[in-house]
């Protein structure tokens, strides 16, 4: 998971192919489009990735449509699907989460035994790439631009490009970029680490004025409103303010001691040249056949919980009224670890997709990515096994804001060309306004690298602890992809990954409309929605299963 990806997901809690068989939803114009007039409610936006666009004007999914039109009754209830979320350690036990992640039935927890020789011994719910037979596991990795300069500073340094022979001028560019690119990294975790303690020391002075001001330990919202209404203190204002804003979105002094102490050690850990964090693992990173590493254990604490908010997204429980809701309660999560603080290292996303593949996924979900890959060659072999398979692979398109036709992003399927899988799809994210806001601030773009786009801002989802909360990033995009192709692969099983990946990006609602987005030299331009990438679209359930059931009559 790249720096900009895990800034951008921290900052966010701070500043809030039978196309004859079916019929393809129609293109709108947008001079037919309209946005909700009121601006959403906090519980509105709770569930507005849900909403359909044609019926209540709110640019969601389409779901709860798609529940509440009948279609589902008409066929027998669905079949359990694995959907695999390759990802941080994840709390399997969360109320919301523990009756939908996936058991492995020919295993026997915890018994040092490998019952269903698969090769990993007790992997009764997953398995954890990063760990040891210890029980300890790696919690912060080495960031890939830090791998590409160790491997080629003793070939290349002090060198220009008219020393390197042609065979390794790629090697050397990619050296050179990665050397340009580090300092730049380490400058933006710096500045993070700066702006936290100025925030810090910030509420720690407003907090201290207010609390003399009101004579009250615990301060509330009403309680600041009270101080709004009855000074007019320029400086007093501005601690009410101030403090109201952190009440309302969550903020505390606490998170950003933590967010303090995790960018200080990604410091120290994910951007030095000789951290070694694999010693934990034991395994050969250079050696692909080095197959079997890790432990079973696939909860634990991180500095970065990621996975919880992901499986939220696709399997929360629909029968509960806790606020979050997946997709559908066929659904089973299966938990694969290799993701920690920094970048993701090729061999583990290999494995850990062909561990998903072996187990009996049908899609798997990888919502992170890196801006380099030493070993990408590794990573399409895997996604070609999925296919194989029919297995859909999902992955956000990423949190940069770029266009990924011109600056590439980790994983993907092309090398130098055409894509070289189908069963492949990324995903942009999308808002909940019908206009030049629709496409999420900090989304990745692009007409040929991303297929279609999802809901990715204001997601509300499981957290850690048992707790609930809003999210944001093509990470959160993603998962809607994954939820709805479990969804429709539990009524349709017999759809190849393939069909599936068309019948998404085809079904989806199309909006032709102008939006803001940062051009390479970051300022804002406006374009088509329309331009940003291969579909045009934005997911949607209700049409896909309609889709779906089209294309299943005619086959």
């Amino acid at each position: 998971m790249n720096l900009k990806s895990v800034v951008i997901t921290v900052f966010y809690l701070l500043v809030i192919s039978h196309s004859s068989c079916q019929e393809t939803p129609k293109k709108s114009s947008n001079n037919h489009l309209i946005s909700k007039e009121k601006k959403l409610s906090n519980e509105e936006l709770q569930n507005w990735h849900h909403k359909d666009y044609e019926n209540d004007t709110i640019p969601g999914v389409g779901l709860d449509r798609l529940y509440e039109s009948g279609l589902l009754d008409k066929y027998p209830k669905g079949d359990e699907v694995i959907v695999a979320v390759i990802d941080t350690k994840v709390e399997i036990d969360h109320i919301d989460l523990k009756e939908h992640i996936w058991e492995n039935k020919d295993e026997i927890a915890n018994n040092g035994i490998d019952d269903d020789n698969n090769g990993f011994i007790d992997d009764k719910v997953g398995w954890d790439f990063l760990g040891n037979s210890n029980g300890k596991y790696v919690k912060f990795q080495s960031a890939e631009v830090v791998r590409v300069i160790k491997k080629y500073e003793q070939v290349f340094e002090g060198k220009d490009s008219t020393d390197i022979d042609k065979e390794e001028l790629s090697n050397y560019k990619l050296y050179v970029k990665a050397k340009k690119q580090l300092p730049n990294d380490i400058n933006k975790l710096k500045s993070s680490i700066n702006y936290f303690k100025e925030w810090l020391k910030r509420h720690e002075s407003a907090s201290a004025s207010i609390k003399q001001l009101t004579k009250k330990e615990e301060i509330s919202v009403a309680d600041l409103d009270k101080v709004l209404s009855s000074t007019n203190d320029s400086i007093t204002n501005d601690h009410a303010k101030f403090l109201k804003s952190a009440k309302q979105n969550d903020r505390t002094e606490k998170m950003f001691k933590h967010y303090i102490q995790w960018y200080s050690d990604m410091l120290e850990t994910t951007y030095h040249l000789d951290y070694k964090e694999r010693e934990i693992v034991g395994d050969n990173l250079n050696k692909i056949t080095d197959s079997i590493y890790g432990n079973h254990i696939v909860s634990g604490e991180v500095p970065f919980n990621h996975s919880i908010v992901v499986s939220g997204v696709i399997g929360s429980d629909r029968n509960n009224s806790l606020g979050a809701m997946g997709f559908s309660e066929n659904i089973k999560i299966m938990p694969i670890v290799m993701v920690a603080s920094g970048d993701e290292h090729d061999k583990d996303i290999a494995m850990a997709i062909r561990y998903a593949v072996n187990n009996g996924a049908k899609v798997i979900n990888m919502s992170w990515g890196k801006q380099f890959s030493l070993h990408q060659n590794w990573v399409i072999d895997a996604i070609k096994y999925a296919e194989s398979n029919n297995v859909l692979v999902v992955h956000g398109a990423g949190n940069d804001a770029v266009n990924t036709d011109k600056h590439l992003y980790f994983p993907n399927d092309y090398m130098d060309g055409p894509e070289l899988v189908n069963n492949f799809i990324v995903v942009g994210a999308s808002g909940y306004e019908v206009n030049e806001n629709l496409v999420a601030s900090f989304s990745n773009y692009g007409k040929n690298t991303v297929d279609v786009f999802a809901p990715g801002v204001k997601i509300y989802t499981t957290k850690e602890n048992n707790n609930f909360g809003f999210s944001r990033g093509t990470s959160l995009a993603a998962p809607m992809v994954s939820g709805l192709a479990g969804l429709l692969l539990s009524y349709f099983p017999n759809l190849s990954a393939a069909e599936l990946k068309k019948i998404i990006m085809e079904s989806g609602t199309y909006f032709e409309i102008p939006v803001k987005i940062n051009d390479d030299d970051n300022t804002q331009k406006e374009v088509s929605f329309t331009e940003l990438s291969k579909s045009g679209r934005i997911i949607n359930a209700y049409n896909a299963f309609l889709m779906a059931s089209r294309l299943q009559t005619t086959n």
